[in-house]
C-alpha cells in the first residue's frame, strides 16, 4: 500500500481530520464524570444481599473516617474502615454470620455521636440481631444484645438513622409480609439506652404491610410508603406520606394536620394514588430540598413500560416528574427477592439539581447517574461504573453527602435468581466508587 502523501492538500486534510478526531475524543472524555474506585475485599455475590437498597446504611462516615460492612464468600460479616483521603481499607472478620442465602438478611450500620459503631444484621421474620463496637472508632464488636426486649422476635428490614440531636433512630417491620407493623426505637448516647418511640407507627391492621422509605432532615423525619395487601408484590398500591417534627414522637400530614396513631390505610395521606397491578416497586428512596420539601423516587407502570418517577411537594401540592429512560416492558408479580431489569432508585437533591442513581439491563447493568435541572426537567444519563454490577441496587454515604455534597457509592457485581434463588458465581470485589464532581 502506498502511504506517501502526494500533495499538500492531502496532507492538510489528514492533519485537519486528526485534530477534529482528537477534539471529538477530548469532548467525549471531558463529558464523562471522573470516578475513583477503591477495593475493600471479596464478598458473597450469589445473590444481592450485600447490595439491597433497604440496607441503609451500607456506607457511612464520621469525622473523616468511612465505614462499611458486607458478607464475605463464607457468609461471615466483615467490617471495614478507612480515612477518607486513603484508598487503604482496614478490615475485620467478625465472629458473626448471616443467612446469606436469603437476600432480605442484609447488614445495616451507623456511627453514633460518640464514634461507636452499631450493627444490625441477618433478619427475615427472625429475632433481633444487634451489637455495637467495644470502643469508639473500633471495628471490634461486643456481644449480641437486645435493645428494649419488646417486639424483637420477628424483625425484618432494620435500618439506622442519625438524628440532628445526636440520638440514633432504629426502625424495622415486626411481623410478616402483608400483616406487619412499623417499629421505631431511639438510642440516647448519654444514657446508652434504647427506648421505644412507637410500637405500631403504621398499622397494617393484620391485612396489609407498609413498605417504607425514610429520610432524616434538619426539620424532622420524613416517611413515605406503599401499602402491600399480601406477600405478592403486584398488590403494592398508593404512595403515602407522614412527617415528624419532634424525633418520631408525633406525626403529621403535609398540611400540618396531626395523625392519630397508629396510621392506617384509611387515615394515611396519599402523596400519589397508584392502583394495584401497576408494577409499583416498594422500598425505594426519598430526600428533601433546602426548604424541607420531600422528594420520593420510585417506579411504576402507566402504559406497559415501568418508568422511574419522582413525586415531590411544592407550595403545598404534590407533583410528579416522569422519565422515559427504560424502553422495554416488564411486570412485577410474585414473592421473594425478584430479579428485575432495573434497580430501585436512590435520589439526591442539591439546590436546583435532581439526581437519580440506578442500574438498567438496557445500559449493561452499569451504575448510572440520571440528572436534571428542576427548572427544565431535561434528563441526562451517565454511567459511573466501568463494568456491569449485575443485580446491584444503590447505596451511598448519606452522611458524607449531607456534610460535603460528595458522592461515594457502595458497589459490588452481584447476581440474583428470581424468587430468592441463588446463582453460581465467583466471589466479587466490594468497592467504593467516588464521584469527583457531580454535573450542575
Amino acid at each position: 500500500m502506498n502511504t506517501t502523501l502526494s500533495t499538500g492538500l492531502d496532507r492538510n486534510f489528514v492533519v485537519i481530520s486528526f485534530f477534529m478526531a482528537m477534539t471529538f475524543f477530548s469532548s467525549n472524555v471531558n463529558a464523562q464524570l471522573k470516578v475513583t474506585e477503591t477495593e475493600v475485599g471479596l464478598g458473597w455475590s450469589n445473590n444481592s444481599v450485600n447490595t439491597v437498597i433497604f440496607r441503609n446504611n451500607a456506607l457511612t462516615s464520621f469525622k473523616g473516617v468511612q465505614y462499611t460492612a458486607y458478607y464475605d464468600p463464607e457468609g461471615r460479616m466483615v467490617l471495614a474502615k478507612r480515612n477518607l483521603n486513603s484508598k487503604k481499607w482496614e478490615t475485620v472478620v467478625t465472629p458473626y454470620t448471616g443467612n446469606v442465602k436469603d437476600a432480605h438478611n442484609d447488614i445495616s450500620i451507623v456511627i453514633d455521636s460518640e464514634g461507636y459503631l452499631h450493627v444490625s444484621w441477618d433478619h427475615h421474620d427472625t429475632r433481633l440481631r444487634y451489637a455495637r463496637s467495644k470502643k469508639a472508632y473500633s471495628l471490634e464488636l461486643g456481644e449480641e444484645q437486645p435493645m428494649t426486649g419488646e417486639d424483637e422476635l420477628k424483625v425484618t428490614y432494620p435500618e439506622f438513622h442519625n438524628l440532628p440531636n445526636g440520638k440514633l433512630l432504629f426502625c424495622y417491620r415486626s411481623g410478616a409480609s402483608g400483616r406487619g407493623n412499623m417499629i421505631m426505637k431511639s438510642f440516647d448516647v448519654k444514657t446508652q439506652q434504647w427506648t421505644s418511640l412507637q410500637n405500631n407507627l403504621i398499622d397494617g391492621e393484620n391485612q396489609r404491610s407498609a413498605y417504607w422509605q425514610m429520610y432524616v432532615g434538619k426539620k424532622g423525619i420524613y416517611i413515605s410508603w406503599v401499602w402491600r395487601e399480601s406477600w405478592d408484590v403486584s398488590t403494592n398500591h398508593d404512595l403515602c406520606y407522614a412527617f415528624s417534627p419532634d424525633g418520631g414522637k408525633t406525626w403529621q400530614k403535609s398540611t400540618g394536620e396531626k395523625y392519630t396513631l397508629p396510621i392506617t390505610k384509611q387515615t394515611a395521606e396519599h402523596a400519589w394514588e397508584i392502583p394495584q397491578n401497576s408494577s409499583l416497586i416498594n422500598q425505594t428512596a426519598m430526600t428533601v430540598d433546602d426548604q424541607g420539601n420531600p422528594y420520593i423516587a420510585t417506579y411504576w407502570d402507566n402504559n406497559g413500560i415501568p418508568q422511574y418517577k419522582v413525586v415531590y411537594l411544592s407550595n403545598g401540592k404534590w407533583n410528579l416528574i416522569n422519565t422515559n429512560f427504560h424502553l422495554n416492558p416488564f411486570s412485577l408479580g410474585g414473592g421473594g427477592t425478584k430479579k428485575i431489569p432495573i434497580s430501585r432508585p436512590e435520589i439526591l437533591v442539591d439546590k436546583s439539581m435532581l439526581y437519580l442513581l440506578f442500574r438498567d439491563e438496557e445500559r449493561e447493568n452499569k451504575i448510572t447517574l440520571g440528572y436534571t435541572n428542576l427548572q427544565n426537567k431535561d434528563w441526562k444519563l451517565q454511567d459511573l461504573s466501568r463494568f456491569t454490577v449485575g443485580q446491584w441496587e444503590p447505596n451511598f454515604d448519606k452522611e458524607l453527602w449531607e456534610q460535603k455534597k460528595q458522592l461515594h457509592i457502595f458497589s459490588q457485581n452481584v447476581s440474583q435468581a428470581d424468587g430468592e434463588g441463588l446463582a453460581k458465581v465467583a466471589p466479587q470485589m466490594v468497592q467504593v466508587l467516588e464521584v469527583q464532581k457531580l454535573p450542575k
